[in-house]
């Protein structure tokens, strides 16, 4: 049995496809406890011209996804949790904790997918990394992901070098940046997601690395697992290698979320 898959996404972001209902036989199918729905939020940060078509649900869908999760949570074939995903955009921390505020998520988890305006993972923005410098993307990347945490606002910071992507490597020593971020998520008591949708794209390696999660370990960092599905059948995609990888590190229990309250499992 797998204990937890904390990152799936429902059509209602515009990129994923399949039915609720099909998630939640997917991960009966594949032996796993307890899911958590984890939706992109709408882009409050931008203007409603400016939205990015197909990237978040709607502000007017947010109700609807809440009411659908809690509505399937009471007949589903395993637990189900509401969480929600929110992109960190400095400058917007208000708006966003007044959004959160309104609903009773069970978590929220926390991503950086914006680099000052530079969608930095999107495909279609990919050209824009010849025009950088790699070392400085990732000191920007990291220092976001580390303002992010020290917000208070979020229990899980999603897939936290998602910068690797497309497997586009710093050429000095990340490990610096790794053991400031892993100082600053102990600070601000967050929890790590182990999530494994590297793997099904160009870096071939699931979100931390092992280098990475070490540092997260040797700081005492919690960790949840996440396979973060747009489609039925990747829930739980790759999630048996993630156990692998964590009890390997060290790890013998996974973080669960009710009600914003943590609680572990053992693996």
């Amino acid at each position: 049995m797998l204990p937890v898959d904390n990152h799936l996404h429902t059509r209602l972001c515009g990129h994923a496809s399949g039915e609720i209902y099909e998630y939640l036989d997917a991960a009966a199918r594949r032996g796993i406890r307890e899911v958590g729905f984890c939706d992109h939020l709408p882009l409050y940060f931008l203007p409603p011209e400016k939205t990015i078509p197909g990237y978040a649900m709607s502000e007017s869908d947010l109700p609807g996804y809440v009411s659908m999760v809690k509505s399937r949570a009471r007949q589903a074939p395993v637990r189900v949790k509401l969480g929600i995903e929110a992109d960190f955009v400095p400058g917007h921390e208000d708006h966003l904790a007044n959004i959160l505020a309104s609903y009773r998520f069970d978590f929220v988890t926390g991503s950086v997918h914006f680099i000052d305006g530079w969608g930095f993972d999107n495909p279609a923005e990919l050209a824009e990394y010849a025009r950088r410098d790699i070392d400085a993307v990732y000191r920007r990347y990291f220092a976001l992901l580390q303002q992010a945490a020290l917000t208070g606002l979020f229990d899980i910071m999603a897939h936290p070098d998602l910068v690797k992507k497309f497997n586009l490597r710093p050429t000095r020593d990340p490990r610096p940046l790794y053991e400031e971020t892993a100082r600053v998520f102990k600070s601000a008591g967050v929890c790590v997601e182990v999530n494994t949708a590297g793997l099904r794209y160009p870096v071939k390696e699931i979100y931390p690395g092992p280098e990475l999660l070490e540092i997260f370990f040797k700081y005492g960092l919690p960790v949840t697992l996440g396979s973060d599905a747009h489609l039925p059948e990747d829930v739980g995609a790759g999630l048996p290698a993630a156990v692998e990888l964590i009890k390997n590190t060290g790890y013998r229990e996974v973080a669960t979320f009710s009600g914003r309250q943590i609680k572990f499992v053992k693996i």
